[in-house]
């Protein structure tokens, strides 16, 4: 990546599972305090992350994590460097008038109840942040 990335945004549909996720994984595995992250979603029910999303950070050593979803805003995305859409069902074309370099992970949501599955996707997600931690340096 040539530009240097500053501020990452990490996106998905409601900002209760995928984006949170990502953030809060980012965050940890981030060593280059100068990048910032933040997370939305393009459409929040603002139903709080559920408690098997907080149980399987706290596998991934995350012991808080912030549960109110945010929506995203023209702010939020022109501040941001880099986006990065860590879902299936979010059209990427919907932030081209930005002008910003877009990466999307097609990860497919899962139910709140389904702890396994849940745990699969933060794995998946988590090993991703470790690749993108390492492009970033």
């Amino acid at each position: 990546m040539k530009k240097r990335i500053k501020q990452l945004l990490f996106i998905c549909k409601h900002n209760r599972f995928r984006s949170k996720v990502a953030e809060a994984l980012f965050k940890k595995h981030n060593k280059n305090k100068k990048i910032k992250a933040k997370s939305a979603g393009t459409n929040p029910d603002y139903i709080p992350v559920a408690e098997n999303v907080v149980k399987a950070l706290k596998e991934s050593g995350i012991k808080k994590i912030n549960r109110k979803p945010r929506k995203i805003t023209k702010g939020l995305i022109r501040n941001s460097d880099l986006i990065l859409i860590a879902a299936n069902n979010v059209n990427k074309n919907a932030f081209k008038e930005y002008n910003k370099k877009i990466i999307v992970w097609k990860i497919s949501d899962t139910s709140q109840g389904n702890y396994k599955g849940i745990i699969n996707r933060t794995r998946l997600i988590e090993k991703r942040i470790k690749k993108l931690v390492s492009v970033l340096k």
